[in-house]
Order: C-alpha cells, then sequence, then structure tokens
C-alpha cells in the first residue's frame, strides 16, 4: 500500500525573459525588457487505488478551503499495509535512546528546486523516520513519519493508509543505512478520521499516531519536533522528505505546491515511490507541516509527482483528539 504507480507527465517551458541590446562604438548597455474524528478503536483496509490522468493548476486558490466534516471522531488500531519481511533480530521497539551515529546536525541547505537527493543529517531531519513492522533492520521499514508537536510529546504524522494496527509496529526518527541513532518508539494508538475509516476518503488520508515513551523519554524531548500548519496557502514552497522502499537513507526536495483540487495538494519531485508515504511536506516560509504524502491516489501513481490532502479544521480537530487522549 502507499506505492506510488508510474506514469509520464508532460510539463510546459516557461519562454524566456526577451533581452533587447543595444551597443554604440565604445559602450555596450543590455536593457532587459521586463471532516470529523472520534476516540474507537476500528479496523480498517486501504481502499482501492485508481489512476486517472490529472492536470495539477499551481494556482493558490482565493480562500483556504475547509474538508467537509465528518459525524464523530474515530480511533483506528491497525497493522500496516505494506508489511516488510519480518525479523526476529534488530533493536528492541524499547531500545534507550542514543546520540547521533551520524555527522552533526547543520542547518538545511539551499537546494535547486524539484531536485531529489539523500537528506543531509539536520534538527529537522533527524524529526522524520520510517515505520518499522518487527525489527528496525534495513529492508523492514514500510512508510514515513514525522514528530508532530504537541503538549504530550509523543505523536507521530504519517498517512492514513499505512496502517491498519499498531501490532508490532514501531518508529525510528533520523532511520539511515540500517540504523536508529536516536533509538526507537514504539506506536500505540492511530487516530484518524471517521471519513477515511468508515469511507477512504482520500481527501482525509492523514493519522495522528500516539507512541510510548522509551526508557522514560518523551520522543519530542530527544529530536525535537513541527508544528502543525492548516489553513495554509497552496502556492507554498515545502521541502518534502520520505523512506523509499528500496533505500536505508531518506530523501529530501524542495519545490513550490499546487492545488490538484478542493481538498488535495499536488508537487513535482522526482523519485518519490512506495515508502515515502506518510513523509512531511514542511514550508519553508513557515517551518509547519503542511502535507504528508498520501491523499489522491494515496500519493501518486507517478513516483515524481506527489500528493497530500489539505490541511484544515479536519486535521485540526484530529489533532486535538489525539491530544487529549493521549493526555
Amino acid at each position: 500500500m502507499g506505492q506510488h504507480r508510474r506514469r509520464q507527465r508532460r510539463r510546459r517551458l516557461l519562454a524566456p525573459t526577451l533581452f533587447t541590446m543595444l551597443s554604440a562604438l565604445t559602450v555596450a548597455a543590455v536593457v532587459a525588457g521586463t471532516h470529523s474524528v472520534t476516540s474507537e478503536a476500528t479496523a480498517a483496509g486501504s481502499p482501492s487505488v485508481s489512476a486517472p490522468a490529472v492536470t495539477a493548476s499551481s494556482a493558490p486558490p482565493s480562500s483556504a478551503p475547509s474538508s467537509p466534516a465528518s459525524p464523530d471522531a474515530v480511533l483506528q488500531a491497525a497493522a500496516p499495509t505494506e508489511t516488510p519481511s519480518a525479523d526476529a533480530d534488530g533493536p528492541a521497539a524499547t531500545d534507550a535512546p542514543t546520540g547521533p551515529a551520524t555527522a552533526t546536525p547543520t542547518a538545511t541547505p539551499p537546494v535547486a528546486l524539484g531536485t531529489t537527493a539523500v537528506a543531509p543529517v539536520t534538527p529537522e531531519s533527524t524529526t522524520v523516520g520510517a515505520l518499522f513492522s518487527g525489527a528496525v533492520a534495513a529492508g523492514n521499514h514500510f512508510c514515513t513519519a514525522s514528530v508532530l508537536h504537541s503538549t504530550t510529546g509523543n505523536l507521530l504524522l504519517t498517512a492514513a493508509h499505512c496502517l491498519s494496527s499498531t501490532a508490532g509496529v514501531t518508529f525510528a526518527p533520523g532511520y539511515r543505512d540500517g540504523t536508529a541513532p536516536y533509538g526507537t518508539w514504539r506506536v500505540t494508538a492511530i487516530h484518524t478520521t471517521t471519513g477515511w475509516s468508515r469511507d477512504g476518503d482520500q481527501d482525509e488520508d492523514f493519522a495522528i499516531l500516539e507512541t510510548a515513551s522509551n526508557g522514560g523519554r518523551r520522543i519530542e524531548d530527544v529530536v525535537g519536533a513541527n508544528q502543525l500548519g492548516t489553513d495554509e496557502p497552496f502556492g507554498a514552497t515545502v521541502r518534502l522528505y520520505g523512506y523509499p522502499g528500496g533505500t536505508e537513507d531518506p530523501v529530501l526536495c524542495t519545490n513550490t505546491t499546487g492545488r490538484q483540487s478542493a481538498y488535495q495538494r499536488v508537487v513535482d519531485c522526482p523519485d518519490y515511490p512506495g515508502g515515502t508515504s506518510g513523509g512531511p511536506w514542511i514550508s519553508t516560509t513557515t517551518g509547519h507541516v503542511v502535507g504528508a504524502i498520501g491523499g489522491y491516489q494515496q500519493g501518486g501513481d507517478s513516483p515524481d509527482t506527489s500528493y497530500s490532502a489539505y490541511f484544515d479544521h479536519t486535521i485540526a480537530a484530529l489533532y486535538k483528539e489525539a491530544v487529549e487522549a493521549a493526555s
């Protein structure tokens, strides 16, 4: 589940700015012409995925949309729908957090828009990690998640289609090369909207997870967290993180998002296949997390174009529900 189906997309190139050059005998001058939530557990499988063609528009709306509210709030407990092979060996979910085994975090360096590369070790990238079923080891991760700021200090953000049970699910922030340099945290509860749990509504394909403490330490106290952003413009520039299923390092791409539909964001970033589902979209302007790979076609039918359900009052209500349940 959460796989990006591949499809070629044609792009238009913008016409270059025209320059008029005036030259004299001795001087040359160049003149440039210018939804709703609950608290009970349900088991819901991921919906079937269709692959219609779509043309994304990058024009921001005149006002931020609000997704339709569903009647009640539900806590969905579920098992990974992208299940890797289990391995009895490897670190237990209660392993005590340790210091980073990689380079000291640095500020996120500037990169060319629309370029995907291995994410550098930064304070922001260490809040992003991989979800595992069974041992935290190479080849066992199935989706991406990120730490979400809260008063409880134990919440994660991912895509709803990634999970259908908490059984054996752990999260490793900053995971790289088969190791969990900051420790691992066991997932204990999954919060989704009723729109998702009952109908598989792609406009509500997001989930908030609770985690147990690790050696008495909350995950946010160890690696930090990202602030939830709602009702932010569609035309935002974001940093997109994810863990491709065939690799053991996170990737990062920065680009400007567009509006695919009333409640869906779209962004063009190459090489985001299955496994990147649930990866956060972090605004370069506000620093808030404004999306998670998922939504339309459970993230998209091409690894070069990704989608996210729009974050508005529906996820804000889900977030409030999750904080209250975790308190």
